[in-house]
């Protein structure tokens, strides 16, 4: 310890404080990384052969196929959280904390135990009536943002701190064009739940919200053997096991939809669960080699929000959405999202179109490029309302 010490003096001495900013300015001639990507990503993605997606995998049964695909993707999201205890899945325990009548519906504030681990705070909305109901599952987005979660597609409980109901206001209008999604699928007579993604909202950080830890987070994470990520994806199955299991609920008309990360989120439930008979998503769709080259200036590059271990080296994600089939699925995405360039969107259109034609349902996947940003504005909202009319 003391020759520790001493070396730290001798170093601190030799360079001054100064000069540590100055250091971490140096460049040097030769480097591997370049724009958060390996020099070498256009050979990395040459080599991406996806064996496992249809019509390059050998096995040529297409149910088959589709539960050999879903198994590879849940090899890969590593280790479940645990189901809740003296619980089975389609079972789920919940807490109601508070709850508001509104204009149809009612909204309430639960807290429902999706693992041994931990209980999950989310929204549900119950529209007025005697039911069975239709329900959606209604995914929050991404954006940077992590101080709300649910509370981006729900309506704040007027109960809330005004901080929350503030926040979720301003991040309203960019994204939504001032409208929220489960609100407005609730006033036309679908149970709506939205649940917080792992690291959002009242899952997030004590310390509070910072973008830069959550990739340190997701890290420390796979130390323990399990992928952040992939605890979003099995909380958004048992949140959809919950929402079977309400007596109010009919659990043969069960979709989901969301908008960016809740797009994402929204193709990969479609594909892994039973239970969602339709999904919408709203921007967000691409391929790899699209997604991780050097070719744009700007791209959505990955990340530990969508990362699972080794999955590329099996499927990308249009195979991956592509388990969903012959699903009716909706996707939208837009011509001015510099997150997702069109070639990218087209590409990743097409190759899900080969697999719903090949099953003879091409006419159930619905693909759409609209002139807009990365949004989810009324007329998306109004679009997913009535492809959930026409399909649940």
């Amino acid at each position: 310890m003391r020759r520790l010490l001493t070396a730290f003096l001798l170093f601190s001495f030799l360079v001054p404080p100064s000069s540590f900013l100055e250091i971490a300015a140096q460049k040097r001639s030769k480097y591997e990384f370049l724009r958060n990507l390996p020099v070498y990503a256009d050979s990395l993605i040459k080599d991406l052969t996806y064996p496992m997606a249809w019509g390059n995998s050998p096995i040529t049964d297409f149910n088959a196929w589709r539960q050999a695909a879903r198994q590879r993707v849940f090899d890969c999201m590593l280790t479940p959280p645990p189901p809740p205890p003296n619980s089975p899945l389609s079972i789920i325990n919940y807490q109601l904390l508070d709850t508001e009548q509104r204009d149809g519906y009612r909204a309430q504030k639960i807290e429902v135990r999706l693992s041994r681990y931990y209980t999950v705070p989310a929204y549900l909305l119950v529209p007025d009536g005697k039911g069975p109901f239709p329900a959606v599952n209604v995914l929050h987005d991404h954006g940077g943002h992590f101080f709300i979660g649910k509370e981006k597609m729900v309506r704040p409980l007027a109960t809330e701190d005004s901080l929350v109901v503030s926040d979720a206001e301003a991040w309203l209008t960019p994204l939504y064009e001032g409208q929220f999604l489960g609100d407005f699928l609730a006033r036309h007579g679908y149970v709506v739940f939205c649940a917080d993604a792992p690291m959002w909202g009242e899952r997030g950080r004590a310390e509070g919200e910072d973008r830069s830890k959550y990739d340190m987070i997701a890290g420390n994470m796979m130390m323990y053997g399990i992928d952040l990520s992939a605890y979003m994806t099995y909380d958004d199955l048992s949140g959809t096991e919950f929402l079977a299991s309400l007596p109010f609920v009919d659990a043969r008309r069960i979709g989901c939809t969301g908008c960016s990360m809740g797009a994402y989120r929204t193709w990969m439930l479609a594909a892994l669960s039973d239970r969602i008979k339709a999904g919408a998503a709203v921007c967000w769709m691409t391929t790899t080699d699209e997604q991780m080259s050097f070719k744009y200036s700007r791209t959505e590059n990955g990340g530990f929000a969508n990362c699972l271990p080794g999955l590329r080296r099996w499927l990308d994600y249009p195979h991956i959405a592509s388990i969903a089939c012959p699903k009716p699925m909706l996707f939208i995405s837009g011509a001015q999202d510099k997150l997702f360039p069109v070639p990218s969107v087209e590409k990743a259109y097409s190759q899900m179109h080969d697999v719903w034609r090949s099953q003879g349902a091409d006419d159930r996947l619905e693909t759409e490029l609209w002139d807009m940003p990365h949004s989810c504005p009324l007329r998306a909202q109004q679009r997913i309302l009535e492809f959930f009319r026409k399909n649940l």
